[in-house]
């Protein structure tokens, strides 16, 4: 080893010791002829002192050494003089008086600062994602990955779940994005697909017998990316045979309860969760995946609104549209450039236009529509929406998805501009009965909402049979936190009549439902048992946990929002043998692109 101790672990215990350590120059300060440096690995920060009067060989090697330089060196631990001692560091007690030193490998000065954070562009972090790691804020989040990881491992290994790894060249299958796909070279015109989730796979353990099967599983889907989302992910995929949608949720609740009280043990956590179902999300927050951590519930007033004269109102009422608003404690002084400001986040989210009330500080109405309704119907509302004095109500009227959206984005921005969030809480809940399928404008055809492979909940069975699809529910279940969901499963269907009713009602011939899924098909014919699951997502749990709101923090070599790396400058071209190996020609339109660069 090039080193007996790490840079974080000397303590006061280790005065009088020599020492080897091994590490990065983290700063350097020249006090006259004596030099101090502080050197970092990943386990912390240790004063170097080198002094030219005791060790001048060392001095002049390490003369030259300037940041991130990688040294190698030799020294006495003694302990920091009266009054220098660093509260801030665990080894500020003490220092290293150098006596060898050797210049392990020389550094340019880097494009980003490694001992601040500098603020600058995320490209050129993506770009040097090796330096930006290097951070001591960036090392914290990959070690909280890891002890959030080791601990699933561990706990669920220690419930009796096998884990088994899964391929990552598969079958091209339909779950809910466009698959990444890879061309066959034995088999020229075929391809595999990388996978979008082992959905499949882990359904077909539990036919094999498996019982209990977890994976920590690499997924990928050639979607549009956000803030929270990229084209590779890394779930906990988990399956269970021979239970109910109660048996799932106990595990994953007990789980993350577990989880965040032992990894996180600052976050405020409470258990059991709350349930909510999709309908009953959708109504009070406007959301299937809402923050409890405050309120600024939904209201709707459509029976107030439906005896105004406001005709913006009525005609979405008429149109078998909503009319609902929130109440926003404490901003009926909000200036007319506030609300013009809150007006384009609800136009984010689809209104064509959001009107107000401001509750004078005497309970009158401030309002451009408040002559549209009478006194006792601004007083009914007040007293629907619990408004105070002071307050500012918002209102959306529009169809109900509209309204929902829209309203939400309001929810949202006025959380953070009240502070109402904090942040370390934790605040899970389950959102269930989600619809079984969702109407496709675009195709003009009935869509899984989640995928094929839900059950029917037992209550929708006869609309099913009925084709009454827009009443049909899944057996579905998401667990969303803070505002973002974080799993989704479903108890599956492992009958093979129910699973080929399903395929009927979707967008598949027959000879497409049977060349995507005669296997499925088959394998249920030979004693599937009943059987759920979920997966939850890795890197938007440890997003949460280390209070980032932004997914490429918590991935070590992260995708840009065009799915690009920065770092490897990839997706790339390859050479002409490489495509004429795999049967693959460009059309005009990237031979185009390509020559262009």
């Amino acid at each position: 080893m090039l080193r007996t101790h790490t840079c974080g672990e000397l303590r006061r215990e280790h005065i009088g010791q020599t020492v080897t350590l091994a590490g990065w120059v983290h700063r350097r300060r020249d006090l006259g002829p004596i030099l101090f440096i502080d050197l970092r690995d990943r386990y912390g920060l240790i004063q170097l002192v080198v002094d030219p009067a005791t060790t001048p060989e060392a001095r002049s090697i390490l003369e030259s050494a300037r940041s991130e330089y990688v040294l190698q060196v030799t020294g006495r631990v003694r302990e920091r003089p009266e009054g220098t001692a660093n509260s801030n560091l665990a080894t500020g007690e003490v220092e290293v008086e150098v006596t060898e030193a050797a210049i392990l490998n020389a550094a340019k000065t880097p494009p980003i600062l490694i001992n601040r954070d500098g603020g600058e562009d995320e490209a050129l972090r993506l770009k040097y994602r090796y330096l930006d790691l290097r951070r001591e804020r960036m090392q914290d989040i990959v070690m909280k990955r890891h002890q959030i990881v080791r601990f699933i491992r561990d706990w669920m290994s220690n419930e009796g779940f096998w884990e088994i790894e899964t391929p990552i060249l598969m079958k091209s299958t339909p779950e809910g994005a466009r698959d990444y796909l890879v061309p066959s070279r034995v088999h020229p015109g075929e391809f595999y697909a990388l996978p979008q989730s082992p959905q499949q796979l882990k359904q077909l353990l539990m036919v094999a017998g498996v019982d209990k099967y977890f994976q920590i599983a690499r997924c990928m889907r050639d979607e549009d990316l956000r803030a929270d989302r990229q084209p590779e992910f890394t779930q906990l995929d988990i399956e269970m045979s021979f239970v109910e949608q109660d048996d799932v949720l106990d595990v994953v609740e007990r789980l993350m309860t577990e989880l965040v009280r032992a990894v996180t043990p600052h976050k405020q956590i409470q258990s059991p969760f709350p349930r909510l179902t999709y309908a009953e999300a959708i109504d009070r927050y406007g959301s299937d995946k809402p923050d409890l951590r405050y309120g600024l519930e939904l209201v709707n007033i459509a029976e107030i609104a439906a005896e105004s004269n406001f005709g913006v109102f009525t005609n979405a009422l008429s149109s078998d549209g909503q009319v609902k608003g929130i109440r926003l404690p404490g901003c009926g002084t909000y200036s007319r450039k506030q609300i013009d400001e809150l007006q384009e986040v609800a136009r984010i989210g689809g209104a064509k236009g959001m009107a107000w009330m401001a509750i004078e500080a005497d309970g009158a109405v401030r309002s451009p529509i408040a002559k549209f309704f009478e006194s006792a119907q601004l007083e009914r509302i007040k007293d629907v929406m619990q408004a105070e004095d002071g307050d500012l109500l918002v209102f959306v009227a529009d169809e109900p998805m509209v309204v929902a959206a829209s309203l939400d984005k309001v929810r949202r921005e006025m959380a953070k501009r009240l502070q109402l969030m904090d942040k370390d809480a934790v605040v899970f809940a389950w959102v269930v009965d989600f619809p079984m399928f969702e109407w496709n404008a675009e195709t003009e055809n009935w869509d899984a909402m989640h995928h094929p492979f839900c059950m029917v909940n037992p209550e929708d069975v006869e609309k099913l049979n009925l084709n009454q699809l827009s009443g049909v529910r899944a057996a579905a279940y998401d667990l969303v936190a803070n505002g973002y969901e974080l799993a989704s499963g479903s108890i599956r269907i492992h009958d093979r009549a129910i699973q080929q009713r399903i395929f009927d009602r979707l967008p598949y011939s027959p000879e497409e439902i049977q060349n995507r899924f005669g296997h499925m098909l088959e394998a249920f014919e030979y004693g599937a048992p009943p059987h759920g699951g979920i997966a939850p997502g890795i890197d938007r749990l440890v997003m949460l946990l280390v209070d980032s709101d932004n997914i490429r923090d918590v991935v070590p070599f992260p995708k840009t929002q065009r799915a690009e790396d920065l770092m490897m400058n990839a997706p790339s071209p390859v050479d002409e043998k490489q495509l004429r190996e795999l049967g693959l020609l460009l059309d005009d339109r990237a031979r185009a692109r390509l020559g262009g660069e």
